[in-house]
């Protein structure tokens, strides 16, 4: 099975490729994609709906995985960028007819750390132990778009 973890935003939105076999993971590919503040917003979401399409295109990706959508009444703004950023994920997934999973950030904390208040540099150790990454990722983008892979893996398999 293949898995691609997705952490959305407007600027930079994290992707990590996972594939399964048996009990054994491994990295496929892992990245971002990046926008520009000097484009419009229709053609950042564009380009965020178009590099997933590809993404799934070339990786064969069997399921897409995403974090439940959190905002503070304090920044109501961020949460509709947010919402519009996934919601060209979303219809990406759709379009390509794979399916969706969504999980809160403490639920993938727990999968991946055993805690589900554990620090994100704990997230980030356990996702390249896990991979066998020599180097940590450039950005914690990437490092949760791979948590939330890796974390849907051990999810469906057993009751977390």
């Amino acid at each position: 099975m293949i898995i691609v973890g997705i952490d959305p935003a407007l600027v930079i939105t994290g992707y990590g490729v996972v594939q399964v076999k048996g009990t054994s993971l491994s990295l496929i590919e892992a990245g971002i994609i990046q926008t520009s503040a000097k484009e419009t917003t229709a053609k950042r979401l564009n380009k965020i709906y178009q590099g997933v399409l590809k993404l799934i295109n070339d990786t064969h990706a069997d399921c897409l995985v995403l974090e439940k959508i959190y905002s503070h009444y304090k920044h109501p703004a961020t949460a509709c960028i947010l919402g519009q950023a996934r919601g060209v994920i979303c219809l990406a997934a759709a379009t390509k007819g794979i399916a969706l999973f969504e999980y809160g950030a403490t639920r993938i904390k727990k999968a991946i750390v055993g805690k589900g208040l554990a620090s994100k540099s704990l997230v980030q150790a356990m996702v390249a132990h896990t991979l066998g990454l020599k180097t940590l990722p450039a950005y914690m983008d990437v490092t949760d778009a791979l948590a939330m892979a890796i974390a849907h893996n051990y999810i469906s398999r057993s009751k977390i």
